[in-house]
């Protein structure tokens, strides 16, 4: 029976994703439940170390969660003795000096995506972590989600048949922070700061349509700068040079085709903020966040067109809810828990920085793709 202690150096974590998501809802939550239980009596420890720019932020969250422990100093968290991960959720074009700075410690990286503003960069990320020795991992949460597990457990289980199409729609009303307070931060319509929704959502369905349905092999996108100005946190207006809605065409391996649509300047009418649809020879699936419909071959019904009386069939009545058979725990939390046991076990993890590079790559030929106005392939990436 044994404990292992992992410090771990969190910067990024005043911010919204790496406060709520990655600090409060996965490292703070396995120490309440113990830790990370490896089975015979053993577990690991999480030691988070909080890391920041800002002084009276880190001091406030410290006495919020309880731990001692925090800098400004990135240098100072990673030459600490315990520290063998080092987090990172800034603002992406920060990333890579701070990635590098972590691997040249010597210290293992997991850290949001996407991993840097262009593929050649991510790459040669991957290649430092590498050479260094040290293990990687790049936050992949829609893999865990519990409606996108259920989609995963009916492809792997044969029920569509032959997989013909993916339908996917992201995205809801970012306000432009006039009248009312933005609900996104500014830096993300900003391209010289790494915003855009492209960089962003494509980095997203590259692992979402690999991990569950077939890697990605050609891209088409049209991309929109929507809303060409919004107001910034202190209220000032500023001029939007990323794109904020992006409408792509993935040809995958095996000839399905997926169509996704995201955007920060569209009003939802949909059950969840994303959801897929998945159309096969023997069955149907429409998969968001949490739940997941199904309609088989043998109870699909046979609509007949007829514009001219009112529709009398309820067609979402006609769909079976996918039961859960599980308990889901949070997304990023078990992400977590999967790579901690990948460092101190060396358990199988494929979602390193060169999975990462991938998504980046993705996004970099959608933005080509809609510059240029022609169909992309998608090279296979190696080390």
């Amino acid at each position: 029976m044994s404990v292992t202690k992992i410090g771990i150096a969190m910067n990024g974590v005043t911010g919204r994703m790496g406060h709520r998501q990655h600090l409060l809802r996965s490292i703070m939550a396995i120490r309440e439940q113990g830790g990370l239980d490896l089975g015979g009596g053993d577990s690991i420890w999480p030691e988070p170390i909080l890391v920041g720019r800002n002084e009276s932020k880190l001091r406030a969250l410290a006495a919020e969660t309880g731990l001692s422990r925090w800098t400004t100093s990135l240098t100072e968290a990673l030459a600490e003795p315990d520290v063998r991960v080092y987090f990172d959720a800034l603002v992406t074009n920060e990333r890579e000096k701070t990635v590098r700075e972590a691997i040249a410690a010597g210290k293992h990286v997991y850290c949001e995506k996407p991993t840097a503003t262009d593929t050649a960069t991510a790459l040669e990320l991957a290649r430092l972590a590498r050479d260094a020795g040290v293990k990687s991992g790049v936050v992949q949460d829609k893999l865990f989600l519990p409606g996108l597990r259920k989609l995963k457990r009916l492809v792997d289980g044969g029920f569509f048949g032959r997989i013909l199409s993916v339908r996917g729609e992201f995205g809801y009303w970012v306000f432009e922070g006039d009248w009312q307070v933005a609900n996104r931060p500014s830096w993300n319509y900003r391209a010289e700061d790494g915003g855009g929704i492209t960089l962003d959502m494509f980095a997203h369905w590259q692992y979402v349509l690999a991990g569950i349905i077939a890697p990605v092999r050609t891209v088409q996108a049209t991309v929109a700068t929507h809303i060409p100005e919004r107001n910034d946190e202190r209220g000032r207006p500023y001029q939007c040079t990323a794109d904020d809605a992006a409408y792509g065409v993935f040809e995958l391996d095996g000839g399905a085709i997926a169509q996704i649509n995201s955007s920060w300047a569209v009003r939802v009418y949909r059950d969840e903020l994303v959801e897929f649809q998945v159309d096969g020879t023997e069955g149907s699936a429409i998969a968001g966040l949490r739940n997941c419909r199904v309609q088989h071959r043998a109870t699909t019904p046979k609509p007949v067109w007829n514009p001219d009386v009112p529709a009398t069939e309820d067609f979402r009545a006609q769909w079976q809810t996918v039961p859960d058979n599980d308990e889901f725990d949070n997304g990023f939390k078990v992400q977590w828990e999967a790579f901690l046991r990948h460092v101190v076990r060396d358990e199988p993890w494929p979602y390193d920085l060169l999975a990462g590079a991938r998504g980046v790559q993705l996004a970099e030929l959608g933005l080509r793709s809609a510059r240029d106005g022609v169909r992309l392939e998608v090279p296979e990436l190696t080390l």
